[in-house]
């Protein structure tokens, strides 16, 4: 491959990293995947997960990589949130960072080889390193109002699940209580469920299909 002419030679060089907001739902809450950081600086502390950006990758290839090393899966939701680009952001470098956010099933295996991996409460988030916190917050803020209008609960939850079940992802998300009777008519409106003949016994006494 031949190399690249430089044509800015004279300007700084920035490092453009992304960064993961890993949202899963489990016991009834939502949590989200922090990491131990292994590297300078801050080595040891909490993080999202990231990377800096290969010179020959595509900046939506980097979060697709990172989930895959990371936590081994492949097709999940995954969106574009923000670019975070103070210039005292990161210690170590001039790095800008584009945060991503995804759902997944926290049930789900996660590859954490290499990697020191914890699920917490979204309502138990440690301080996180660097501007961290900012994303997560966002992330949320963003999740609650697509949850309005799209059917992304679905990714928090196995193909077979229950009303039920649905519904306390969905308060999980938006932190509180949810009238029960309002929500089941506007989810069966949408025509996006399919009634299995199959009833789930262990969470109720009635079961619920």
């Amino acid at each position: 491959m031949l190399a690249k002419k430089e044509f800015y030679p004279e300007k700084n060089k920035i490092l453009l990293a992304v960064d993961c907001v890993i949202f899963g739902y489990r016991d009834g809450e939502l949590q989200l995947l922090t990491f131990r950081r292994e590297v300078e600086p801050f080595a040891g502390e909490w993080s999202l997960i990231g990377s800096i950006i290969d010179e020959n990758e595509d900046l939506d290839e980097a979060p697709t990589r990172i989930l895959q090393e990371i936590t081994g899966l492949q097709k999940v939701f995954l969106e574009q949130l923000h670019s975070f680009g103070d210039k005292n952001r990161d210690t170590g470098a001039r790095v800008v960072s584009v945060a991503y956010w995804s759902l997944i099933q926290s049930t789900d295996k996660i590859n954490v080889a290499n990697h020191t991996a914890q699920w917490v409460s979204i309502n138990k988030v440690p301080k996180l390193v660097l501007d961290h916190n900012k994303m997560v917050d966002l992330a949320i803020q963003k999740m609650q109002e697509h949850v309005r209008y799209r059917p992304i609960g679905f990714e928090l939850l196995p193909k077979k699940f229950t009303l039920p079940q649905l519904l306390s992802v969905y308060e999980a998300i938006h932190q509180r209580p949810i009238d029960d009777r309002n929500f089941r008519r506007k989810i069966l409106a949408t025509g996006l469920l399919i009634k299995l003949e199959i009833k789930d016994t262990v969470n109720s006494k009635k079961g619920a299909y």
